[in-house]
């Protein structure tokens, strides 16, 4: 039989191990390493059984070995101190309460998908992956972020393959009470109060309603909205069914949830607990977009009315938008027909629809008018924009530029904030341990990176063979788990024991696999790809993992081709694909790699963080120059693989960045991996055979020069701190100015820009002119620069005149630019002005300059920020 129902009944537990709840239910658990080694210590057996899950865990043991450990005053005591080191978490001045009053009082990060852990399965890869870091790093800083996302009833998929190695997905439906999250509740005497509930009206007199469930990531509240509740209709309950799941209209009522709904949730959540409301709003993805226009429906229908330009202007300046993706087709695009049909029902009635669908239409040069984006809109509600790497930055800069029109791209005001990794999530228990056992902290050395050169060659290289041996435990145990599912029989599967081999160099690949992250690179050339995995001299082995998405089964082909190939018996002991990749496998398998292999079609990663995650670990990254490795790749921290000339189609380029991805893996990765070796004394005592071991000393100087330099570059908290002092606190010092006196600089802010714009089209530069350069000029020589511009209705405050001057190409293409600004001397009558300067040439060869009249007002963040620009 089965049941019609199911859910979960949550443990009573006894008074003197109470706290075993709060502890379960806190998510630091999930890097906080004591609190796990007190469940497993409590039941070691139970605690594998729950998959390692504090929730789950206290749901399998009984009520009888629950009194017992209650009975055990030195199991109270060390359950009592656990909570008492949590409490100083939570409580104790961090970082961020170091930097004074004027920081932001709270910020909310907005984000469709969240990895914290592998328990709480809401996310599908990098996105997720990195906003989890964002907010355990904001936790372990001090810095006072809310989260908001959706609770999604199947989280992504989980996958497995056909006997034919064809993706399979299934979507085993998540019970929130069995996971580590609460119920939002109006306040009641026995805590059993009403939900808290937000409603989004829809087309066709239908509402849209939702809960909230609040899961704590350490000091930080992440806010999940849930609209599987009674009172929605069937087609209502199933908007928060799966990650990216379903298409179209479904799509965006997961996004208008998110976005909309999200707001009213943290109003609500404001409500519930006397927390500040947040001063910055931090947008993860155009997903999230909606946010902005809920935000202005509150500006406009609340006691100061608004309007929607003021609104516009005062929500802007404390809304910071983060882009992901380096491709167009990687953003949400919907029909600005169904935005009307939507918003049309009443989402946002104090705003008028028309200037909702104006944010996101595509309406600039080779645009679609009838197109509504996400991104456009989430950086057209953003007064602060970045990318996630410096070379992302570049590309975001030039993928957006048609919004900035007039502006070359490296003005547009874009940045970018490198992308990081959460040290204590990721890096292996042993590095810790050892971490502890030579310098007697463990948050010493992950601060002091440097301390790995204090550590022994030997040390290091015992280490890294004691991570590859778990992780070829893991692969097999894997691996034989997945061929059960194929349908293999367990008389077939004896090969698996052997499967991969504690001493052969260990490289990795795993990330989700649409097409451009070229998963198949490494089967370009089958025979030479065999010859690498068999050649008796240095062999490589490979552990592959990664999900395609559902609907793409281009990706889905990839899987099956590289599955196919690793069945083969003569090489399947040497390469592995694991189905269901997900944090609980990632965390064996970055420290158990000696190599990092990430090869996607440059520049279409934006970042790329799990090369980081490997690196913490002491792992070399073999990468194509792009996202974070095209800035931090510094010879001696791994192997960049050339790329193909840009003009090379895209199978001469494929040809030709495989060919230098196997030439760099015969003729230098593995000979140094195996190469000269030097035998090195473990102890102080004297050598002796158990003592004695071959270490490859430039491949352990790789190792020790990756931990010191890419262990602070890489690790969330760099990211957070340049987060808070690049964006948020600038965001907060705006936003304050915007709302201050009853909003008055965005009420004067809005009208100055409604001038500026309709008086633009008439604004030109009349004659330019210059004075002071000789028939034979020299270095040295001052240029005086007169411009004669026509304002018209605006004045000289109202602009920036500026000369722009640098070496001159053929093409009259300036290079090496320097600005200046230009200063008004003259009215000459009738709304023209001349502004001069001088200039003083620094250069010799070719020289150019041009003059150019922009905006310029105090509440704006950037010169280019309106896309207005007149040149000569």
């Amino acid at each position: 039989m089965k049941a019609i129902r199911r859910f979960t009944v949550r443990t009573v537990l006894p008074e003197p191990i109470r706290p075993l709840a709060r502890l379960a239910t806190n998510l630091r658990w999930s890097w906080h390493r004591p609190t796990r080694e007190l469940f497993a210590g409590l039941n070691a057996r139970v605690w594998e059984e729950s998959g390692q899950d504090p929730v789950s865990f206290l749901g399998l043991v009984s009520r009888e070995e629950f009194q017992s450990l209650a009975a055990d005053q030195a199991v109270v005591d060390r359950i009592r101190a656990a909570e008492a080191d949590l409490d100083r978490y939570l409580e104790e001045p961090r970082w961020y309460q170091t930097l004074g009053e004027d920081a932001p009082s709270s910020i909310a990060y907005f984000s469709p998908e969240f990895g914290i852990t592998e328990v709480l399965p809401q996310y599908s890869g990098g996105l997720g992956i990195l906003a989890g870091d964002h907010l355990k790093a904001a936790s372990d800083l001090g810095v006072p972020l809310v989260g908001v996302g959706l609770l999604y009833q199947a989280g992504y998929f989980k996958q497995s393959l056909s006997r034919d190695a064809w993706q399979q997905e299934t979507y085993p439906v998540l019970d929130p009470d069995g996971l580590p999250l609460t119920l939002l509740r109006e306040p009641s005497s026995d805590g059993n109060g009403r939900p808290l509930q937000i409603s989004l009206p829809l087309p066709n007199g239908r509402r849209l309603l939702a809960h909230i469930w609040r899961a704590d990531v350490g000091r930080v509240p992440l806010l999940l909205l849930d609209s599987n509740v009674p009172g929605n209709d069937d087609a209502a309950r199933g908007i928060t069914d799966r990650l990216y799941g379903g298409g179209g209209d479904h799509r965006l009522q997961q996004e208008l949830l998110l976005g909309m709904g999200g707001v009213k949730a943290l109003r609500l959540y404001q409500r519930l607990t006397g927390r500040a409301a947040p001063e910055v709003f931090h947008t993860n993805e155009g997903h999230a977009g909606f946010l902005g226009i809920e935000r202005i429906q509150e500006l406009m229908s609340g006691e100061q009315a608004l309007s929607f330009d003021e609104a516009l202007a005062a929500g802007r300046a404390s809304t910071v938008f983060t882009t992901h993706t380096p491709v167009p087709a990687g953003i949400d695009r919907f029909e600005v027909s169904q935005i009307h049909h939507f918003f049309q029902a009443g989402l946002a009635p104090a705003v008028p629809v028309d200037r909702i669908l104006e944010l996101g239409r595509e309406n600039y040069a080779d645009g679609n008018p009838s197109v509504f984006n996400m991104a456009v809109m989430g950086l057209r509600l953003a007064q602060r924009a970045n990318g996630v790497a410096k070379l992302h930055g570049e590309v975001s800069r030039g993928m957006f530029s048609a919004l900035w029109p007039g502006f070359d791209h490296s003005e547009v005001p874009i940045t970018s904030v490198t992308n990081g990794v959460h040290v204590p999530t990721w890096v292996d228990g042993r590095i810790s341990k050892l971490a502890r056992e030579q310098f007697g902290s463990e948050a010493e050395a992950m601060g002091r990176w440097d301390l790995a050169y204090n550590v022994s060659d030997a040390d290091v290289w015992a280490l890294r063979r004691e991570m590859r041996t778990a992780l070829v435990e893991d692969v097999r145990r894997r691996l034989r788990a997945a061929w059960k599912k194929r349908g293999a029989a367990d008389a077939e599967l004896g090969w698996t024991d052997s499967v991969l081999d504690p001493d052969i160099l260990t490289i990795g690949f795993a990330r989700r696999v649409p097409t451009y992250k070229r998963l198949t690179l490494m089967l370009r050339e089958p025979a030479r790809l065999k010859a690498l995995l068999l050649h008796k001299e240095h062999p490589i082995q490979l552990v592959i993992a990664g999900k395609s998405h559902p609907a793409d089964d281009a990706g889905k082909k990839m899987i099956q081709d590289l599955v196919l190939f690793a069945d083969d018996p003569e090489v399947r002991h040497r390469i592995a694909f694991l189905p269901n990749y997900d944090i609980a496998m990632a965390r064996t398998l970055f420290p158990g790699c000696d190599v990092w292999l990430n090869n996607p079609l440059r520049p279409l990663e934006a970042c790329g963080t799990s090369g980081m995650k490997a690196a913490i670990n002491g792992s070399l990254n073999l990468s194509v120059l792009d996202g974070w490795w095209d800035e931090m790749y510094d010879g001696e921290n791994g192997w960049a693989i050339p790329t193909a000339n840009n003009d090379a189609s895209p199978e001469e380029r494929d040809d030709i960045e495989a060919a230098a991805l196997y030439e760099l893996l015969e003729s230098e990765v593995a000979p140094r991996f195996y190469g000269s070796t030097v035998s090195e004394e473990a102890g102080a005592a004297g050598p002796s055979t158990s003592e004695m071991e071959k270490v490859p000393t430039h491949w352990v100087s790789m190792i020790k020069h990756t931990l010191s330099h890419l262990g602070p570059a890489v690790s969330a908290e760099r990211m957070l701190h340049d987060y808070v002092n690049i964006l948020y606190r600038p965001a907060a010092d705006a936003g304050r100015r915007a709302v201050a006196d009853s909003y008055a600089q965005s009420r004067t802010l809005a009208a100055w820009i409604g001038k500026v714009r309709s008086a633009w089209p008439l604004l030109h530069v009349e004659h330019v002119d210059s004075v002071g350069v000789s028939e034979d000029p020299q270095i040295g020589d001052t240029l005086q620069v007169n411009a004669y511009v026509a304002l018209h209705s605006l004045t000289p405050d109202d602009v920036a005149v500026e000369v722009a001057y640098g070496r001159a190409e053929e093409s009259d293409t300036l290079t090496d630019i320097t600005v200046m600004e230009l200063k008004p001397q003259e009215d000459l009558g009738n709304g023209r002005h001349l502004f001069t300067g001088s200039l003083v040439i620094d250069r010799s060869g070719s020289f150019g300059y041009t003059v150019r009249v922009l905006p310029r007002h105090e509440a704006l963040a950037s010169k280019a920020e309106l896309g207005l620009i007149v040149n000569a």
